[in-house]
């Protein structure tokens, strides 16, 4: 079992501190820039809280970095400058979109250093002690600390992925397509709910039971064979009847429903359910009265 320090105590570093306890390693030794979060977190672990990060580097041999990723590269500095880092340190940030290498100067102190990110969303910490097992975690970095990465990962049941330093931008852009965005698109529906008198509550009570049957289809039988709808059944009624109706609501409404239909008709033709004229044409339903030539533009997937 590992002594395991956390350098910023917000949601993540909390919940990995308090999971990683349950499975028997003992943290050691917290910081957080107010000391709040920190306090708050020994409290509930039995552990201590120092007023300097590089302090816990004398308590703990696996040093969690869950810093904002504004703030990695200052308390790397100060780390990396107080003469404490040594060989059996082993240091994770726990960012989706920075490489492992943002720790080089602790490895050039002689530290291992290692990216291992979550592949989850985690709104509190209650609710990412639920969340993180079963997650897969996307790890990167030194030999030596990616071991260990796989050995915490199993201790937190989760499921571990190697990735290459160059992939992680387009990685991290996934996953925030995949749940910020996600949110972003539930909540253009609630509005247009909202238009027609749909309370939030009372819409999302009626779109839950169809999200999750969308997402029940999804881990069936793929997205292309899960697509249904006017666009993958070429209902051109249907998709005018949406944009007469959508034209009085905020012009980015309709912007975004276009460029959602244009990405919808690539997926339609490759399920087979419209052909290439049906294509031709619905690119250029969703395309009138913005600027653009459907036929010119690439909107392969």
């Amino acid at each position: 079992m590992y002594r395991v320090g956390v350098i910023g105590t917000g949601v993540v570093g909390s919940a990995v501190a308090i999971l990683l306890q349950d499975k028997g390693h003992k943290v050691t030794g917290l910081y957080s820039k107010t000391g709040i979060s920190a306090a708050n977190l020994a409290g509930r672990l039995g552990c201590t809280t120092f007023a300097n990060p590089e302090q816990v580097l004398g308590y703990a041999e696996v040093i969690f970095l869950t810093t904002p990723d504004s703030e990695l590269d200052y308390i790397v500095s100060l780390l990396a400058e107080s003469g404490l880092v040594k060989e059996k340190h082993h240091f994770f940030h726990m960012s989706g979109a920075l490489p492992a290498e943002v720790l080089v100067p602790l490895r050039e102190q002689g530290g291992n250093i290692c990216s291992l990110h979550p592949l989850q969303s985690f709104a509190g910490i209650e609710q990412a002690l639920v969340n993180l097992p079963g997650s897969f975690f996307s790890v990167q970095g030194d030999a030596a600390a990616m071991k260990t990465a796989y050995r915490l990962v199993a201790d937190l049941e989760g499921v571990s992925f190697d990735i290459r330093s160059e992939d992680k931008p387009l990685y991290h852009l996934g996953a925030v397509v995949a749940s910020n965005y996600f949110v972003a698109l539930i909540h253009f529906v609630l509005q247009i709910y909202n238009s027609i008198g749909i309370s939030e509550d009372e819409a999302i009570g009626a779109l839950l039971p169809l999200i999750k049957g969308t997402l029940s289809n999804i881990e069936e039988i793929g997205t292309v064979k899960a697509l249904t709808g006017p666009v993958a059944r070429g209902d051109f009624g249907i998709i005018e009847a949406h944009l007469r109706a959508i034209s009085k609501l905020p012009h980015s409404y309709i912007d975004l429903y276009k460029t959602l239909g244009r990405y919808t008709v690539q997926i339609a033709l490759e399920k087979g359910s419209i052909d290439e004229t049906q294509t031709n044409l619905l690119l250029k339903l969703f395309s009138e009265g913005d600027g653009s030539n459907a036929e010119q533009q690439d909107y392969h997937i």
